[in-house]
């Protein structure tokens, strides 16, 4: 079932294309820039940047999940409310990340033996995940919004359960590190 023909289709590869590499360009730049030798920007403390990381992972994760329940439900409409919030929160997540990153040294793991490896291996997954996600979600979003529901529907099966790991797992980093700043 194919609403092509409804929708004005908008090529949007360019655009997903371009964001994928400024994007993840951007983030590996962030480790590459001066840190702040206090530790604060504007006298906020920037350790609350990650706790607010891990605060937009959530809801990420939690619209993910409704968005998910609701397009099983058919309920479209609602879906693709939730993953506009998703979005949404992704790019809030984005700002306080770079912002974080670019400004604070970075904090080693103190933990010892199997929960060290498990950090690592939940960190390493979730980096490379969280950089493939961006053009998946970018693509998945562009078919969406031109109704090409069964393209759609084919890499969101893809889409999905990597954008739900990269942000459960970015609120399980958080509170496996936090103890470190």
């Amino acid at each position: 079932m194919s609403n092509n023909h409804s929708v004005n289709q908008r090529n949007y590869n360019s655009l997903i294309w371009i964001l994928s590499i400024v994007i993840v360009g951007v983030i590996v730049g962030t480790y590459f820039l001066p840190k702040s030798s206090t530790g604060k920007i504007f006298g906020i403390d920037l350790t609350v940047l990650p706790l607010m990381n891990a605060i937009f992972n959530t809801f990420t994760f939690v619209f993910l999940v409704l968005a998910l329940f609701t397009i099983k439900q058919k309920n479209i409409k609602l879906h693709r409310r939730f993953i506009i919030a998703a979005f949404t929160t992704t790019f809030l997540f984005c700002i306080s990340y770079l912002t974080y990153h670019s400004m604070a040294e970075s904090t080693s793991y103190g933990g010892e033996g199997l929960l060290k490896n498990i950090y690592y291996f939940v960190l390493i997954t979730h980096i490379f995940l969280a950089a493939a996600i961006v053009p998946l979600a970018l693509i998945t979003l562009g078919r969406g919004l031109n109704m090409q529901v069964e393209k759609h529907r084919k890499i969101a099966r893809w889409t999905m359960p990597i954008w739900l790991y990269v942000s459960f797992t970015g609120v399980l980093v958080y509170f496996m590190i936090s103890p470190y700043y």
